[in-house]
C-alpha cells in the first residue's frame, strides 16, 4: 500500500497542470461550437491539447521524478528515454516493419492506442528504478565515462527494450479481448450499459477504456452511440434508444465528481486544506465544465485504489438507471456542462432536465459515501498524507530548516552519517539502527536537544526528544542524503531545540487535576515495562491498564500532535501544560493497525471529547502491551491526579 501511495502522490506532479488545459481545449470546443473555427478556438484548442493530448508523457516524466530517492534531473530524463523507446518500438510504424506488412492499416488497431498513461505509469515506474538502482554504481576504469548517473539511461532504455518485446505480444490480446467482451455485453441492454460504466472507469488506470469505448461509441459493433447522436435526426440514431451509452455519465462528471473532491477537502488536515483546494477545485472544475475527469481521478486513484472502486460501481450504477429511465443526451468531447447545453435541443435529446435532477442525488452521494470511508478507513487522500509522506514538488531543500542544526548534531552524536544504518521516529523517539553503539554519544546528544538516549540492543538506538521528533527526523533524512537545509526560523520566532522538561520554561511543583482520558485501572510510571517511561525520562505522569477503548481529552486544550499510526496524541492544555497519551508500549510497530483518530491536528477540545479509539484485544494479540502512559512533558515537577 505505501508503493501506491507514493505513487499516488507522485501523480500528482504532472496532474496539477491538467485542470486548466482541460478548461482551454472545452472553451475552444464551445467557441467552434457557436461560432465556427476560428483563430481564438484554435489557439486555445492547441494550447491546451498540448497537455492533454501528452498526457501520458507527462506522467513518465512526472513519476520517474516522484518515485525517485531523490529529485533529480537524471530521472526525469530516464522517464522520457522509457517513454520515446517503448512507444516507438510499438507505433503501428514500426510495426509495419516487424510484421512484414506495408499498409498500416493492417496493423492490430491495439498498437494505435499504446501511448496511454498506463505506458507512460510503466515507463516512469523504470526510469525510476533505473535511478534508484544505478545513480551511483562504479563501472571499471575503461568504463569510468558511462558510471554513475550517466548508466541510469542507458539501463533505462535496456530495460524498455525487455518490456516493449513484452507487450508486444501482450498488448493486442487484452485489447481485443477487451473489444470482443463490449460485443457482448451490448447485447445485455441497460445492464450491459451499467457494466460498461463500470469497466469504462476501471480501466482508466491501464488505458484499455479506449477498447470498451470504440464498441459503444463508434461503430466497431454497430452501436455507434456518440456519432448517431451528434448526427441527430440526420443520422441512423433512433429515439429513445440512442445515447444510452453517454447520458450515465454526465451526473457523475458534473455532479458526482464535485461531491466527491468536496469531500476529500473537509476531510484533508487543516493545516494541508489550502495545498488540498489548490488541485481539488480546479480538476472539480475541470470535471464540471468540460468532462475532463483524469485530473481529479488520478488524484486519488493510488492514494486511495479502493475509493476509486466506489467510483467505478457508482458510475456504473448511473450508467444503468440512466439508459432505464426516459432521457437520453450525447456528447462531442465528454459529459461536461458545455456537451449538456450544446446537445440541450438535439432531436434525438430526450428529458435532459432529468440530468442535473440525478446529478444532485450523485452529488450528495459520492459526498456522504466518501467522506465516510475515508474518515472510517483513514484513507490516505490529498491533503491527508502522513507527515513524512507529503510531496513537495516545488523544493528539494528541507521543510521544515529550522531543525537542521539539531539535526546535524544529532548525525554528529550519533557518530555520523556512515554509523546510521536505518532511521525512523515514534511519537517522542528517534528509533535507529546503527552500525556501532560504541560511537554514540550521549552526552553531545543531550547537548543537542535530546532527553534521553536508550541503547536496547546490539545494535537498536532510541533518542528521546519530543513531540516534534518528526521535524527532526526529517531534516536528519536531508542530511544523510545530502541535501541543502535551509535554515530560516518560522517569523516571529527562533529557531530553537526541545527537550521535555525544558520546553515549558522553569518546572514549579504543580498538581494537574485532569479527567481519566480513559477507563482503567491507574498504575505508577515505574509500571510501564519501558525504560523510558517508567524512569521518568520522557517526564512524569502516570499509567493506566485500559478497559476502555476510547481515549478522551483530560482537559480544555489543543490538540498539537496525532501521530500518523494513531497511537499516541500530544495535547496542550489551556495553562501551557504539554501531555502526551500513549496507548501501548511499541505500537507505532502496528502502523496504524487498531488505531482510529478522532481528532485532528489543531483542533480545540474540551475535557472528556473522544481523541482516539483502539482496540486493546488487537494490541494484545499482536503481542504488544495496551498499558498507556499519560506523561507532562515540560514541567519535571508536575503530579497528575485524575478527578
Amino acid at each position: 500500500m505505501k508503493f501506491f501511495q507514493r505513487l499516488g502522490r507522485s501523480i500528482m506532479l504532472p496532474v496539477a497542470v491538467l485542470p486548466v488545459a482541460a478548461i482551454l481545449v472545452g472553451i475552444s470546443y464551445w467557441i467552434t461550437s457557436v461560432a465556427g473555427s476560428n483563430l481564438v478556438s484554435t489557439f486555445l484548442a492547441a494550447a491546451g491539447g498540448a497537455l492533454i493530448d501528452n498526457m501520458a508523457l507527462l506522467f513518465a516524466i512526472g513519476i520517474s521524478i516522484g518515485m525517485a530517492n531523490k529529485s533529480d534531473g537524471t530521472s526525469a530524463l530516464a522517464g522520457l528515454v522509457s517513454w520515446l523507446t517503448i512507444t516507438t518500438l510499438l507505433s503501428p510504424t514500426t510495426v509495419t516493419g516487424f510484421l512484414g506488412v506495408e499498409d498500416v492499416a493492417e496493423v492490430d488497431p491495439a498498437f494505435g492506442k499504446v501511448q496511454n498513461v498506463f505506458i507512460g505509469i510503466i515507463c516512469g515506474l523504470i526510469g525510476a528504478w533505473a535511478y534508484n538502482r544505478f545513480k551511483d554504481v562504479k563501472l571499471p576504469d575503461a568504463l569510468s565515462f558511462f558510471s554513475g548517473k550517466r548508466s541510469v539511461a542507458i539501463v533505462t532504455a535496456g530495460v524498455s527494450l525487455v518490456v516493449a518485446a513484452v507487450l508486444f505480444f501482450v498488448w493486442p490480446v487484452v485489447y481485443t479481448g477487451l473489444v470482443i467482451f463490449g460485443e457482448w455485453i451490448s447485447t445485455l441492454g441497460p445492464v450491459g450499459a451499467g457494466i460498461y460504466g463500470f469497466l469504462n472507469r476501471l480501466l482508466i488506470p491501464l488505458g484499455l477504456h479506449h477498447a470498451l469505448n470504440s464498441v459503444f461509441w463508434f461503430d466497431v459493433a454497430g452501436i455507434n452511440d456518440l456519432n448517431n447522436f451528434l448526427a441527430g435526426s440526420g443520422g441512423d440514431g433512433v429515439f429513445g434508444t440512442t445515447g444510452q451509452y453517454m447520458t450515465g455519465f454526465f451526473p457523475i462528471m458534473m455532479f458526482g465528481l464535485p461531491g466527491a473532491a468536496l469531500a476529500m477537502y473537509v476531510t484533508a488536515k487543516t493545516k494541508r486544506k489550502k495545498m488540498a483546494s489548490g488541485i481539488l477545485l480546479s480538476a472539480a472544475f475541470a470535471s464540471f465544465f468540460v468532462g475532463v475527469t483524469e485530473p481529479l481521478e488520478f488524484a486519488f486513484m493510488f492514494l486511495a485504489p479502493w475509493l476509486y472502486l466506489v467510483h467505478a460501481v457508482f458510475t456504473g450504477i448511473s450508467v444503468f438507471i440512466a439508459a432505464l429511465l426516459p432521457t437520453r443526451m450525447g456528447f462531442g468531447f465528454s459529459a461536461g456542462f458545455i456537451d449538456l447545453v450544446l446537445g440541450w435541443m438535439n432531436p434525438l435529446a430526450q428529458n435532459p432536465w432529468m440530468i442535473p435532477v440525478m446529478g444532485i442525488f450523485w452529488f450528495a452521494v459520492y459526498f456522504i459515501v466518501f467522506r465516510f470511508l475515508i474518515l472510517k478507513f483513514r484513507l490516505k487522500t490529498p491533503g491527508r498524507e502522513d507527515d513524512d509522506e507529503s510531496l513537495d514538488a516545488s523544493s528539494g531543500t528541507a521543510p521544515r530548516g529550522d531543525y537542521a542544526d539539531t539535526a546535524e548534531r544529532f548525525v554528529a552524536g550519533l557518530g555520523g552519517k556512515e554509523n546510521i544504518v536505518q532511521l525512523d521516529n515514534c511519537a517522542t523517539r528517534l528509533r535507529l539502527e546503527v552500525a556501532d553503539t560504541a560511537r554514540v554519544d550521549d552526552a553531545a546528544l543531550k547537548r543537542a536537544g535530546a532527553a534521553g538516549t536508550v541503547i536496547s540492543g546490539a545494535k537498536s538506538v532510541q533518542v528521546v526528544y519530543g513531540l516534534n521528533v518528526q521535524f527532526v527526523k526529517d531534516a536528519m533524512d536531508d542530511v544523510l542524503a545530502g541535501r541543502s537545509v535551509t535554515r530560516s526560523a518560522p517569523a516571529g520566532s527562533e529557531a530553537r531545540t526541545e527537550t521535555p522538561h525544558a520546553a515549558g520554561g522553569t518546572a514549579t511543583a504543580t498538581v494537574l487535576r485532569l479527567t481519566q482520558p480513559v477507563a482503567g485501572a491507574v498504575l505508577p510510571l515505574s509500571a510501564v515495562p519501558d525504560p523510558v517511561f517508567a524512569q521518568g525520562t520522557m517526564g512524569p505522569g502516570v499509567a493506566i491498564e485500559p478497559s476502555g477503548d476510547t481515549v478522551v481529552a483530560p482537559a480544555e486544550g489543543t490538540v498539537t500532535t496525532v501521530f500518523p499510526t494513531g497511537h499516541a496524541i500530544g495535547v496542550t492544555l489551556d495553562d501551557g501544560t504539554e501531555l502526551l497519551i500513549h496507548v501501548g508500549i511499541d505500537t507505532v510497530d502496528m502502523k496504524g493497525s487498531g488505531f482510529q483518530p478522532l481528532v485532528q491536528q489543531g483542533e480545540r477540545v474540551h475535557a472528556g471529547r473522544p481523541l482516539l479509539r483502539f482496540d486493546a484485544a488487537a494490541i494484545r494479540s499482536a503481542g504488544y502491551n495496551p498499558i498507556t502512559p499519560v506523561i507532562v512533558l515540560n514541567n519535571a515537577q508536575a503530579t497528575i491526579e485524575f478527578v
